[in-house]
């Protein structure tokens, strides 16, 4: 166990940071399964717009890397594109 105070607050701080990237990427997952579920056109692109919006930001907070999310929106958008 830490012995710094500064040490104990990190361990705190991440421990925060750590939940609240899992839920953003949980939510993420979500809404990318609601999305491939959808058949409808109109209600897939709001979604497709959501979704990119979402990954865009993981990948900028590094809870996901850039390259993932990018391959991600491709085949989310070749999806919807295909509807």
């Amino acid at each position: 166990m830490a012995n710094h105070k500064s040490a104990l607050k990190r361990i705190r701080a991440n421990e925060a940071k750590r939940l609240r990237n899992r839920y953003q990427a949980k939510t993420t997952r979500t809404f990318i399964k609601r999305l491939k579920n959808t058949e409808d056109k109109a209600e897939a692109q709001e979604l497709l717009n959501q979704v990119t919006s979402m990954l865009d930001r993981l990948a900028k907070k590094n809870v996901l890397h850039k390259n993932n999310a990018a391959n991600k929106k491709s085949k989310l958008t070749k999806f919807v594109n295909a509807l």
